[in-house]
């Protein structure tokens, strides 16, 4: 008795990837629909602290914001438009890029937000924020 190649029924060594890809598309949407979710934000009331000062390795580059919105890098007045070149300038050849934000507390947070990123966008990566210590 021979048998041709043809007629042999062993196993099937191919591999059906069909309900692989259906439980892949499904994981998929589910991911899609729930990533949203998980992203949102809330109000959050943020606590007052004491905290000691940050310890400066050169003489600190301070930048203040005013009341009405008047940027002063270093005692001088700058427009925010020329903000980011300012601080380029400042930092050409110093090895520890870092500067200090005074903001009022009235300015709108939108505002220091745009600083800090016109800020980082020169080049610095280091930022601190500067507050008063709570008062006992």
């Amino acid at each position: 008795m021979t048998f041709s190649k043809a007629s042999k029924k062993g196993p099937l060594s191919e591999i059906n990837i069909i309900p692989l890809v259906d439980v892949m598309l499904v994981l998929l949407i589910i991911f899609m629909i729930t990533a949203p979710m998980m992203q949102h934000g809330m109000n959050i009331d943020i606590p007052k602290v004491t905290s000691k000062p940050l310890p400066s390795k050169q003489e600190p580059q301070i930048l203040n914001i005013t009341k009405d919105r008047k940027i002063i890098l270093n005692e001088k007045r700058v427009e925010m438009k020329d903000l980011k070149k300012a601080v380029e300038f400042l930092f050409v050849n110093k090895p520890h890029k870092e500067i200090f934000l005074k903001a009022d507390k009235d300015v709108p947070y939108g505002f220091v937000v745009t600083c800090m990123g016109l800020i980082r966008q020169a080049g610095i990566e280091k930022i601190n924020i500067v507050t008063r210590p709570l008062e006992e």
